[in-house]
């Protein structure tokens, strides 16, 4: 090889190896162009004082070795099982498909010619990672088998392919979280793990899993890699990895499969009618991926919830839906830009926002009747509108299409805890907080619903959990000032309501009021009351 290839060598010593009785020098292959001839490391050895006999018996060796290995490479597999032979041979052999799985594309002669990634040395198999324990999970292990979708690694040199890699991540988790029988941690709260140097184990402590999918995103032109592998926290194995090399016309399709893969290493069944797919068929083509593209972002703009998020948010939006206006995504973007808008006061007429934003939401579900996101939206704006029934029916049926998700659980726990079921609303918003344990609006909106209840000291506990998580959450600091001066802690409650003032200088209790569209109005009345007793006017 050294003489025949174009590549260099680092030296790295001699290394003892099972089941032969003398070290092997080690080198490590240099792929870099600049490498080539090299030969790092390497040392000159003095002249051997072994008898001729032995360096013969050596030589003879080496030379047996070199032949076994070359035989294990390229002899076809024996009908021993692969875990048999790992067991017995410790340096690492190439990878061959398996009867059930399709072959990867990189497989396939064709693909080592088109792939624009430079191709590695085979990697031996990852070390063990450290075993997570339950007893320091910050919450117990669902009864369900639980997995969190950490954000895949964009590995492309252009930073705006982060929204690819974290698109890919999100329709992962929206996928996963449409299966019944499976426990997953919402992407507010994975995403919180983006960029930072985290370990396995601490991320299943921390969220409450088993399971752990991580990963990375190479885009160069046309063409997409995803390297993928899913852990289990508790043996600290890894039980499934696979790396996909294709058209990035085929990333829906990579998705679905990645999905499937991750169903069954964990032994998860979908039961009849359930689908992981589905949002494919609106992204087809060039023009498709760039519509999505878009998509994701939108919602990574609108996701910071201020007045210059919101703004951003619509010319984005907008230009997306002169792009694909037929794509149910892009009506459900639109609506929550006027969402938004009405919460900041950003539009002429609050009442317009509103009224425009279910409009856009039943142009999404006129396309797809099958959107959760959609189904749960709609049942947001009925909520605001004091439309309760249609809110409650339409959040059981956001929550039937997709169980696992948070944003889901919440809105329908919004409908209950306006509709008039406030104590209903308390496990549904409890539930959420399991999903999306590091995003601070569940928990004040838990506070909330303990407040209407008269459950003002467990009140008080969910608003401060909410603002460890976020110290300026505008909605749990108006909630404290108006629980404590309902438990007569008059210091506290105007304490609070200063916090308001700071976050919101123009904030008026009439104005609040009148977005408030509970069915009991004397839940306004009591609030508003007790806002004003605590210093706000």
């Amino acid at each position: 090889m050294r003489n025949k290839l174009d590549l260099g060598y680092e030296y790295l010593g001699e290394q003892t190896v099972k089941n032969i009785a003398l070290p092997i020098r080690v080198y490590k292959v240099l792929m870099e162009p600049g490498a080539a001839g090299k030969v790092i490391g390497e040392k000159k050895t003095k002249p051997s004082q072994w008898p001729r006999a032995a360096v013969g018996l050596v030589i003879v060796l080496v030379i047996i070795v070199a032949a076994v290995v070359l035989w294990k490479i390229y002899t076809p597999p024996a009908s021993k099982p692969e875990m048999a032979t790992k067991e017995k041979i410790t340096t690492p052999q190439p990878e061959k498909p398996s009867a059930a799985t399709p072959l990867s594309p990189e497989v396939a002669p064709k693909e080592k010619v088109t792939s624009p990634f430079p191709e590695k040395v085979k990697k031996p198999p990852p070390p063990k990672e450290e075993v997570a324990s339950k007893e320091k999970m910050a919450f117990p292990l669902p009864d369900l088998p639980s997995i969190a979708v950490l954000p895949f690694v964009n590995m492309s040199e252009d930073p705006k392919q982060e929204f690819l890699s974290d698109g890919i991540t999100e329709e992962i988790i929206t996928a996963l979280s449409k299966v019944r029988h499976l426990f997953v941690i919402s992407r507010q709260s994975t995403f919180s793990y983006k960029g930072k140097p985290v370990k396995v184990k601490q991320v299943s402590e921390e969220l409450g899993v088993r399971y752990v999918l991580e990963g990375s995103v190479q885009r160069s032109g046309d063409r997409i890699r995803i390297n993928a592998q899913l852990i289990d926290a508790l043996t600290g194995r890894h039980i499934w990895a696979e790396r996909y090399n294709r058209d990035l016309t085929d990333l829906f399709a990579m998705q679905d499969e990645i999905t499937m893969k991750i169903l069954r290493a964990i032994q998860v069944k979908l039961t009849e009618g359930e689908a992981i797919s589905g949002v494919e068929k609106y992204f087809r083509g060039k023009q498709g991926l760039d519509c999505y593209l878009k998509v994701v972002e939108a919602i990574k703009v609108l996701a910071v919830y201020n007045v210059d998020g919101t703004r951003a948010g619509r010319r984005i939006a907008e230009e997306t839906l002169a792009m694909c206006p037929e794509n149910p995504s892009v009506y459900l973007i639109m609506s929550w830009v006027n969402y938004l808008e009405y919460w900041f006061g950003l539009s002429k007429s609050p009442r317009e926002s509103i009224e425009k934003g279910m409009e856009l939401v039943q142009k999404a579900l006129a396309i797809d009747d099958s959107s959760a996101s959609a189904h749960a939206r709609l049942s947001l704006f009925s909520t605001i509108k004091g439309e309760h029934e249609r809110a409650i029916t339409e959040g059981e049926r956001a929550v039937a299409l997709m169980p696992g998700g948070a944003l889901v659980q919440t809105n329908y726990g919004m409908s209950l805890l306006y509709g008039g079921r406030p104590e209903e609303a308390i496990p549904v918003f409890q539930k959420a907080i399991r999903l999306n344990p590091f995003e601070s609006s569940s928990f004040h909106n838990l506070g909330h619903a303990y407040r209407v209840t008269g459950r003002f000291e467990e009140a008080v506990s969910e608003y401060k959990k909410a603002l460890q998580r976020a110290p300026d959450n505008f909605f749990a600091h108006l909630g404290l000032a108006a629980t404590y001066s309902m438990m007569g802690r008059e210091q506290e409650a105007r304490a609070e309501a200063a916090e308001v003032l700071r976050i919101s200088p123009k904030f008026s209790v009439d104005a609040y009021a009148k977005r408030l569209t509970f069915k009991d109005q004397s839940v306004t009345d009591k609030f508003s009351d007790a806002l004003r007793k605590a210093g706000l006017k």
